[in-house]
Protein backbone atom coordinates (compact mmCIF):
# COMPACT_ATOMS: atom_id res chain seq x y z
CA UNK A 1 0.00 0.00 0.00
CA UNK A 2 2.92 2.25 1.08
CA UNK A 3 4.47 1.50 -2.09
CA UNK A 4 1.68 2.44 -4.50
CA UNK A 5 0.78 5.76 -2.48
CA UNK A 6 4.30 6.60 -3.42
CA UNK A 7 4.44 5.74 -6.82
CA UNK A 8 0.85 7.98 -6.72
CA UNK A 9 2.46 10.89 -5.66
CA UNK A 10 5.73 10.43 -7.75
CA UNK A 11 3.37 10.69 -10.67
CA UNK A 12 1.12 13.27 -9.36
CA UNK A 13 4.63 15.55 -8.77
CA UNK A 14 5.84 14.32 -12.49
CA UNK A 15 2.26 15.33 -14.23
CA UNK A 16 2.72 19.24 -12.60
CA UNK A 17 5.85 19.14 -13.53
CA UNK A 18 5.08 18.00 -16.98
CA UNK A 19 2.40 21.11 -16.69
CA UNK A 20 5.02 23.16 -15.58
CA UNK A 21 6.96 23.24 -18.43
CA UNK A 22 7.61 21.92 -22.25
CA UNK A 23 10.85 20.37 -22.45
CA UNK A 24 11.76 18.40 -26.21
CA UNK A 25 14.18 15.68 -27.13
CA UNK A 26 16.54 15.62 -30.03
CA UNK A 27 19.18 13.77 -31.67
CA UNK A 28 21.70 13.47 -34.02
CA UNK A 29 24.06 10.91 -34.84
CA UNK A 30 26.48 10.67 -37.69
CA UNK A 31 29.25 8.37 -39.15
CA UNK A 32 31.70 8.96 -41.58
CA UNK A 33 34.46 6.81 -43.65
CA UNK A 34 37.19 8.77 -44.58
CA UNK A 35 39.86 8.04 -47.68
CA UNK A 36 42.66 9.51 -48.61
CA UNK A 37 43.47 9.30 -52.22
CA UNK A 38 47.29 8.98 -51.95
CA UNK A 39 49.94 7.63 -50.30
CA UNK A 40 51.45 11.02 -48.80
CA UNK A 41 49.91 10.97 -45.60
CA UNK A 42 51.42 7.59 -44.97
CA UNK A 43 55.08 8.52 -46.46
CA UNK A 44 55.58 12.61 -46.15
CA UNK A 45 55.81 14.50 -42.81
CA UNK A 46 54.47 17.85 -41.97
CA UNK A 47 57.21 20.73 -41.68
CA UNK A 48 57.87 21.77 -38.28
CA UNK A 49 57.19 25.29 -37.22
CA UNK A 50 60.49 26.21 -37.41
CA UNK A 51 60.12 25.49 -40.71
CA UNK A 52 56.99 27.43 -41.20
CA UNK A 53 54.40 24.31 -40.29
CA UNK A 54 53.45 25.61 -37.50
CA UNK A 55 49.55 25.93 -38.84
CA UNK A 56 48.87 22.19 -39.47
CA UNK A 57 46.95 21.69 -36.66
CA UNK A 58 43.23 21.48 -36.61
CA UNK A 59 41.17 23.07 -38.74
CA UNK A 60 43.68 22.71 -41.71
CA UNK A 61 44.20 19.06 -41.19
CA UNK A 62 40.74 18.36 -38.82
CA UNK A 63 39.62 14.43 -38.93
CA UNK A 64 39.64 14.12 -42.47
CA UNK A 65 43.42 14.30 -42.73
CA UNK A 66 43.16 10.38 -42.06
CA UNK A 67 44.22 7.86 -44.37
CA UNK A 68 41.24 5.80 -44.09
CA UNK A 69 38.93 5.19 -41.05
CA UNK A 70 35.59 4.56 -40.02
CA UNK A 71 34.52 6.79 -37.29
CA UNK A 72 31.58 7.84 -34.95
CA UNK A 73 31.62 12.11 -36.29
CA UNK A 74 29.02 13.34 -34.06
CA UNK A 75 26.17 12.08 -31.25
CA UNK A 76 24.74 14.73 -30.06
CA UNK A 77 21.73 14.98 -27.70
CA UNK A 78 19.71 18.17 -27.07
CA UNK A 79 17.08 18.81 -24.74
CA UNK A 80 15.40 22.24 -24.64
CA UNK A 81 12.86 23.34 -21.84
CA UNK A 82 10.23 25.91 -21.73
CA UNK A 83 9.32 27.09 -18.25
CA UNK A 84 7.24 29.76 -18.78
CA UNK A 85 6.69 31.82 -21.95
CA UNK A 86 9.22 33.82 -21.56
CA UNK A 87 12.07 31.87 -19.85
CA UNK A 88 13.91 29.05 -21.86
CA UNK A 89 16.73 26.70 -21.38
CA UNK A 90 18.43 24.80 -23.43
CA UNK A 91 21.53 21.92 -22.97
CA UNK A 92 23.45 19.84 -25.74
CA UNK A 93 26.05 17.10 -25.08
CA UNK A 94 28.32 14.88 -27.12
CA UNK A 95 29.37 11.85 -25.82
CA UNK A 96 31.73 11.41 -28.68
CA UNK A 97 33.62 14.18 -27.01
CA UNK A 98 35.16 12.38 -24.20
CA UNK A 99 38.40 12.29 -26.15
CA UNK A 100 38.36 15.43 -27.96
CA UNK A 101 41.61 16.73 -28.01
CA UNK A 102 40.19 20.45 -27.12
CA UNK A 103 39.19 19.11 -23.60
CA UNK A 104 37.53 16.44 -22.13
CA UNK A 105 33.94 18.01 -21.39
CA UNK A 106 31.31 16.38 -23.14
CA UNK A 107 28.84 19.45 -22.54
CA UNK A 108 28.67 21.31 -25.62
CA UNK A 109 25.46 24.02 -24.73
CA UNK A 110 24.18 24.79 -21.83
CA UNK A 111 21.66 28.18 -21.83
CA UNK A 112 18.91 29.95 -20.28
CA UNK A 113 17.22 32.76 -22.45
CA UNK A 114 14.86 35.24 -21.14
CA UNK A 115 12.55 37.05 -23.41
CA UNK A 116 11.79 40.64 -21.67
CA UNK A 117 10.04 42.01 -24.64
CA UNK A 118 8.56 40.28 -28.30
CA UNK A 119 11.94 42.06 -29.62
CA UNK A 120 14.29 41.78 -26.74
CA UNK A 121 15.88 39.15 -24.90
CA UNK A 122 19.04 38.31 -23.00
CA UNK A 123 20.61 34.87 -23.16
CA UNK A 124 23.73 33.40 -20.98
CA UNK A 125 26.12 30.05 -20.50
CA UNK A 126 28.20 28.31 -22.63
CA UNK A 127 27.39 28.06 -26.42
CA UNK A 128 29.02 30.24 -29.64
CA UNK A 129 29.58 33.00 -29.45
CA UNK A 130 28.06 35.16 -31.73
CA UNK A 131 30.92 34.25 -34.95
CA UNK A 132 30.28 33.30 -38.49
CA UNK A 133 27.04 32.38 -40.45
CA UNK A 134 28.25 28.72 -40.94
CA UNK A 135 29.43 27.75 -37.72
CA UNK A 136 26.76 29.93 -35.16
CA UNK A 137 23.83 29.94 -37.46
CA UNK A 138 23.70 26.83 -38.65
CA UNK A 139 23.44 23.70 -36.76
CA UNK A 140 24.66 20.03 -37.71
CA UNK A 141 21.36 19.11 -39.12
CA UNK A 142 21.87 21.86 -41.75
CA UNK A 143 25.04 20.64 -43.12
CA UNK A 144 25.60 20.22 -46.86
CA UNK A 145 28.99 19.33 -46.82
CA UNK A 146 30.98 17.02 -44.59
CA UNK A 147 32.24 20.02 -42.75
CA UNK A 148 32.17 23.70 -42.13
CA UNK A 149 34.24 25.76 -43.45
CA UNK A 150 38.15 26.23 -42.98
CA UNK A 151 37.31 30.15 -41.74
CA UNK A 152 34.53 28.93 -39.70
CA UNK A 153 36.57 25.79 -38.13
CA UNK A 154 38.86 28.56 -37.14
CA UNK A 155 36.71 31.55 -35.74
CA UNK A 156 33.19 29.88 -34.81
CA UNK A 157 33.15 26.80 -34.31
CA UNK A 158 34.02 26.75 -30.63
CA UNK A 159 32.07 27.10 -27.53
CA UNK A 160 32.73 30.04 -24.89
CA UNK A 161 30.65 31.36 -21.47
CA UNK A 162 29.14 34.44 -21.25
CA UNK A 163 25.78 36.81 -22.11
CA UNK A 164 24.33 38.13 -24.99
CA UNK A 165 21.65 40.67 -25.26
CA UNK A 166 19.36 40.52 -28.67
CA UNK A 167 17.05 43.52 -30.25
CA UNK A 168 15.16 42.32 -33.10
CA UNK A 169 13.36 44.60 -36.14
CA UNK A 170 12.34 44.72 -38.87
CA UNK A 171 8.82 43.06 -40.82
CA UNK A 172 9.31 38.97 -40.48
CA UNK A 173 8.12 39.29 -44.53
CA UNK A 174 10.25 42.05 -45.60
CA UNK A 175 13.44 43.43 -44.16
CA UNK A 176 14.14 42.46 -40.61
CA UNK A 177 17.00 41.40 -38.37
CA UNK A 178 18.44 41.08 -35.13
CA UNK A 179 21.79 43.16 -33.27
CA UNK A 180 23.60 40.58 -30.97
CA UNK A 181 25.84 42.08 -28.35
CA UNK A 182 27.70 40.01 -26.32
CA UNK A 183 30.36 39.37 -23.28
CA UNK A 184 32.48 36.24 -23.24
CA UNK A 185 35.12 34.94 -21.13
CA UNK A 186 37.59 35.02 -23.92
CA UNK A 187 38.99 31.14 -23.54
CA UNK A 188 37.65 29.68 -26.61
CA UNK A 189 41.04 29.64 -28.83
CA UNK A 190 43.03 27.81 -26.69
CA UNK A 191 43.16 24.41 -25.95
CA UNK A 192 40.05 24.24 -23.71
CA UNK A 193 37.73 25.70 -26.51
CA UNK A 194 36.13 28.05 -23.65
CA UNK A 195 34.88 25.01 -21.82
CA UNK A 196 37.44 24.99 -18.53
CA UNK A 197 36.93 27.48 -16.03
CA UNK A 198 37.84 31.12 -16.70
CA UNK A 199 40.58 32.98 -14.15
CA UNK A 200 41.40 35.83 -15.95
CA UNK A 201 40.29 39.46 -15.82
CA UNK A 202 40.13 40.19 -19.21
CA UNK A 203 36.90 39.56 -21.07
CA UNK A 204 35.85 39.26 -25.15
CA UNK A 205 33.27 41.66 -26.75
CA UNK A 206 31.36 40.41 -29.75
CA UNK A 207 28.16 41.54 -31.64
CA UNK A 208 26.76 40.21 -34.93
CA UNK A 209 24.30 42.22 -36.89
CA UNK A 210 21.95 39.45 -39.08
CA UNK A 211 19.24 40.60 -41.21
CA UNK A 212 16.99 39.48 -43.87
CA UNK A 213 14.59 39.98 -46.47
CA UNK A 214 11.94 37.86 -46.78
CA UNK A 215 12.60 33.90 -46.74
CA UNK A 216 15.26 34.19 -49.62
CA UNK A 217 18.09 36.34 -48.22
CA UNK A 218 19.81 36.41 -45.17
CA UNK A 219 23.14 38.61 -44.55
CA UNK A 220 25.03 39.77 -42.13
CA UNK A 221 27.82 40.73 -40.03
CA UNK A 222 30.43 39.85 -36.92
CA UNK A 223 33.19 41.41 -34.61
CA UNK A 224 34.44 40.33 -32.00
CA UNK A 225 37.79 41.52 -30.33
CA UNK A 226 39.82 40.56 -27.24
CA UNK A 227 43.25 39.16 -25.87
CA UNK A 228 45.28 36.61 -23.96
CA UNK A 229 43.61 34.52 -21.17
CA UNK A 230 47.15 34.67 -19.17
CA UNK A 231 46.84 37.29 -16.54
CA UNK A 232 48.79 40.12 -16.66
CA UNK A 233 50.74 39.31 -13.55
CA UNK A 234 51.46 35.83 -15.14
CA UNK A 235 52.68 37.04 -18.68
CA UNK A 236 56.20 35.82 -20.21
CA UNK A 237 57.10 36.70 -23.74
CA UNK A 238 57.81 33.90 -25.51
CA UNK A 239 61.14 33.25 -27.30
CA UNK A 240 61.84 34.60 -30.63
CA UNK A 241 65.28 33.76 -31.69
CA UNK A 242 63.79 32.28 -35.01
CA UNK A 243 62.43 35.99 -35.89
CA UNK A 244 65.99 37.47 -35.66
CA UNK A 245 67.52 40.73 -34.99
CA UNK A 246 64.49 42.58 -36.11
CA UNK A 247 62.10 41.13 -33.46
CA UNK A 248 59.85 43.13 -31.12
CA UNK A 249 61.17 43.48 -27.19
CA UNK A 250 59.91 41.66 -24.78
CA UNK A 251 58.05 44.33 -23.19
CA UNK A 252 56.55 45.01 -26.79
CA UNK A 253 55.34 41.63 -27.00
CA UNK A 254 53.68 41.61 -23.67
CA UNK A 255 52.07 45.06 -24.39
CA UNK A 256 50.55 43.37 -27.39
CA UNK A 257 48.89 40.53 -25.04
CA UNK A 258 48.38 38.54 -27.99
CA UNK A 259 45.52 40.76 -28.94
CA UNK A 260 42.78 38.88 -31.37
CA UNK A 261 40.08 40.00 -33.65
CA UNK A 262 37.13 38.94 -35.72
CA UNK A 263 35.57 41.01 -38.88
CA UNK A 264 33.16 39.02 -41.04
CA UNK A 265 30.15 39.03 -43.31
CA UNK A 266 27.96 36.76 -44.99
CA UNK A 267 25.41 36.25 -47.92
CA UNK A 268 22.70 33.19 -47.80
CA UNK A 269 20.40 33.06 -50.92
CA UNK A 270 17.90 29.80 -50.55
CA UNK A 271 14.90 28.65 -51.97
CA UNK A 272 13.58 25.12 -52.31
CA UNK A 273 15.32 24.62 -55.66
CA UNK A 274 19.00 26.36 -54.87
CA UNK A 275 20.85 27.53 -52.04
CA UNK A 276 23.88 29.50 -52.84
CA UNK A 277 26.16 31.76 -50.04
CA UNK A 278 29.33 33.68 -49.65
CA UNK A 279 31.70 34.35 -46.33
CA UNK A 280 34.87 36.35 -45.69
CA UNK A 281 36.41 36.68 -42.29
CA UNK A 282 39.63 38.83 -41.25
CA UNK A 283 41.24 39.74 -38.11
CA UNK A 284 44.47 39.65 -35.76
CA UNK A 285 45.80 35.79 -35.40
CA UNK A 286 46.75 36.58 -31.81
CA UNK A 287 46.39 34.39 -29.35
CA UNK A 288 44.63 31.74 -31.68
CA UNK A 289 49.13 31.29 -32.30
CA UNK A 290 50.56 32.92 -29.14
CA UNK A 291 53.30 35.02 -28.18
CA UNK A 292 52.92 35.18 -24.25
CA UNK A 293 52.40 32.48 -21.95
CA UNK A 294 52.44 31.86 -18.47
CA UNK A 295 55.89 30.36 -18.68
CA UNK A 296 58.88 31.14 -21.58
CA UNK A 297 58.42 28.94 -24.34
CA UNK A 298 58.57 29.21 -28.49
CA UNK A 299 55.93 31.44 -30.26
CA UNK A 300 53.52 30.37 -32.23
CA UNK A 301 53.97 32.67 -35.44
CA UNK A 302 55.99 35.12 -37.68
CA UNK A 303 54.55 38.62 -36.34
CA UNK A 304 52.83 40.58 -33.91
CA UNK A 305 49.94 42.36 -35.97
CA UNK A 306 49.93 39.19 -38.22
CA UNK A 307 46.41 38.74 -39.85
CA UNK A 308 44.31 35.59 -41.16
CA UNK A 309 41.99 36.02 -44.12
CA UNK A 310 39.30 33.08 -45.16
CA UNK A 311 36.73 33.26 -47.59
CA UNK A 312 34.19 30.19 -49.04
CA UNK A 313 31.80 30.09 -51.70
CA UNK A 314 29.09 27.63 -52.20
CA UNK A 315 26.51 26.39 -54.54
CA UNK A 316 23.51 23.79 -53.63
CA UNK A 317 21.14 22.25 -56.42
CA UNK A 318 18.01 20.43 -55.15
CA UNK A 319 16.20 17.81 -56.73
CA UNK A 320 13.86 16.22 -54.65
CA UNK A 321 15.85 13.35 -52.84
CA UNK A 322 19.10 14.46 -54.68
CA UNK A 323 21.64 17.29 -53.62
CA UNK A 324 24.14 18.11 -56.21
CA UNK A 325 26.69 20.41 -53.97
CA UNK A 326 30.21 22.71 -54.62
CA UNK A 327 32.03 24.64 -52.13
CA UNK A 328 35.80 26.49 -52.94
CA UNK A 329 37.32 27.40 -49.27
CA UNK A 330 40.66 29.56 -48.51
CA UNK A 331 42.25 30.18 -45.66
CA UNK A 332 45.18 32.40 -45.15
CA UNK A 333 47.23 32.48 -42.02
CA UNK A 334 49.32 35.42 -42.82
CA UNK A 335 47.53 37.07 -45.02
CA UNK A 336 49.98 40.11 -45.15
CA UNK A 337 53.17 38.54 -45.93
CA UNK A 338 54.25 40.28 -42.21
CA UNK A 339 57.29 38.49 -40.57
CA UNK A 340 60.47 39.25 -38.36
CA UNK A 341 62.45 37.01 -40.59
CA UNK A 342 64.98 38.26 -43.12
CA UNK A 343 63.61 36.19 -45.59
CA UNK A 344 60.41 34.42 -46.00
CA UNK A 345 60.18 31.90 -43.29
CA UNK A 346 58.08 29.49 -45.21
CA UNK A 347 60.25 29.00 -48.20
CA UNK A 348 63.16 26.92 -47.94
CA UNK A 349 65.69 24.46 -49.44
CA UNK A 350 64.89 20.90 -47.76
CA UNK A 351 66.73 17.70 -48.43
CA UNK A 352 64.77 14.02 -47.52
CA UNK A 353 66.74 11.29 -46.67
CA UNK A 354 68.37 9.75 -49.67
CA UNK A 355 67.26 12.40 -52.17
CA UNK A 356 68.17 15.65 -53.53
CA UNK A 357 67.46 18.77 -52.39
CA UNK A 358 64.72 21.17 -53.84
CA UNK A 359 62.91 24.33 -52.20
CA UNK A 360 59.82 23.66 -50.37
CA UNK A 361 56.84 26.28 -50.29
CA UNK A 362 54.55 25.62 -47.33
CA UNK A 363 53.20 29.26 -47.06
CA UNK A 364 49.96 28.53 -44.63
CA UNK A 365 47.61 29.47 -47.64
CA UNK A 366 45.50 26.19 -47.72
CA UNK A 367 42.60 25.50 -50.32
CA UNK A 368 39.94 23.09 -50.55
CA UNK A 369 37.64 22.43 -53.61
CA UNK A 370 34.86 20.16 -52.86
CA UNK A 371 31.96 18.44 -55.30
CA UNK A 372 29.31 16.42 -53.55
CA UNK A 373 26.37 14.40 -53.32
CA UNK A 374 23.67 14.30 -50.93
CA UNK A 375 20.71 11.51 -51.41
CA UNK A 376 17.86 13.51 -48.87
CA UNK A 377 15.68 10.50 -47.46
CA UNK A 378 13.05 12.73 -46.96
CA UNK A 379 12.80 16.06 -48.64
CA UNK A 380 9.96 17.59 -45.93
CA UNK A 381 12.29 17.59 -43.57
CA UNK A 382 15.94 16.80 -45.02
CA UNK A 383 17.81 18.01 -42.34
CA UNK A 384 17.62 14.98 -40.23
CA UNK A 385 18.27 12.23 -42.46
CA UNK A 386 20.44 12.21 -45.48
CA UNK A 387 23.63 10.51 -46.94
CA UNK A 388 26.56 12.90 -47.75
CA UNK A 389 29.74 11.91 -50.51
CA UNK A 390 32.33 14.41 -50.75
CA UNK A 391 35.75 14.45 -52.70
CA UNK A 392 37.94 17.09 -51.67
CA UNK A 393 40.69 18.45 -53.18
CA UNK A 394 43.37 19.95 -51.37
CA UNK A 395 46.50 22.95 -52.23
CA UNK A 396 49.91 21.13 -52.33
CA UNK A 397 51.74 22.92 -49.18
CA UNK A 398 50.89 20.35 -45.76
CA UNK A 399 53.36 17.87 -46.16
CA UNK A 400 57.40 17.86 -47.11
CA UNK A 401 58.49 15.27 -50.37
CA UNK A 402 60.58 12.41 -49.63
CA UNK A 403 62.94 10.97 -51.94
CA UNK A 404 61.95 10.90 -55.56
CA UNK A 405 59.61 13.45 -54.56
CA UNK A 406 60.30 17.09 -55.42
CA UNK A 407 58.25 20.18 -54.07
CA UNK A 408 55.24 20.10 -51.37
CA UNK A 409 53.14 17.63 -51.07
CA UNK A 410 49.24 17.72 -50.42
CA UNK A 411 46.78 15.09 -50.29
CA UNK A 412 42.88 14.70 -51.30
CA UNK A 413 40.80 12.76 -49.97
CA UNK A 414 36.86 10.97 -50.21
CA UNK A 415 34.26 11.31 -47.29
CA UNK A 416 31.07 9.48 -47.21
CA UNK A 417 29.04 9.89 -43.79
CA UNK A 418 25.38 8.56 -43.29
CA UNK A 419 23.40 11.07 -40.55
CA UNK A 420 20.15 10.64 -39.02
CA UNK A 421 18.23 12.12 -36.08
CA UNK A 422 14.96 13.20 -34.78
Amino acid sequence: MKISRLAGVAALLAAGFAQAQEVKLNAIVEEWYVQMLDSNLRLNSAPTAAQGGGYLTAPSLDTVWKENQFSHRRTEIYLNGKMTDKLTWGVMFDPNNSTSSVGNNILNDAWVNYQFTPRFSLKGGQFKPLQTWEASMVGTAGFMFYQRSLGSRLVGDRRDRGVVATMGFGDAKGFNGKFNLGIFNGTSDDGSAGKNADANAQKDVAARLEMGYGSDHKFGAYYRDGVTSVKDVNLVAGTTTAWGPSAPSATQIKDNKDRTTNMGAYYVYETSKWQASAEVITGLLGRRNPTVFAAATAVGRQHLDQKYMAYTLSGVYKMGNHQITARYDFLNYNSGDDWYTATNPYVYSYTPAGGTASTVDVSPKFTEMIVGYNYVFNPAKFSFAKFKLNYIHRSDNFLLPIAGQSGEQGGNSVVASIMVGF
